[in-house]
């Protein structure tokens, strides 16, 4: 009994951290400021920005050749720190 007790105790804890880090939508301003800086890099157009385990990713932006990548950007400093081609 105590084994499945803490299995599911164990399980609840899990889920629960994975709720924590769950996306999350920016606060307008940061959105904003996401925008501005995915515009000065080039990029014309994107589907969705969050915040998603610390970082804020961007997916499906377009650059102005059309190539469209998924990114990731430090959330305090904006820079891209990763861009993967779709």
């Amino acid at each position: 009994m105590r084994i499945v007790t803490a299995a599911l105790a164990l399980a609840l804890a899990t889920s629960l951290a994975g709720a924590a880090q769950a996306d999350q939508k920016l606060p307008a301003d940061q959105q904003a400021k996401v925008e501005e800086k995915l515009k000065a890099e080039g990029f014309t157009k994107w589907k969705k920005i969050e915040l998603d385990d610390g970082h804020i990713e961007v997916d499906d932006a377009i650059d102005a050749s059309g190539k469209q990548f998924d990114l990731h950007l430090d959330k305090t400093t904006l820079a891209i720190t990763k861009r993967k081609p779709e």
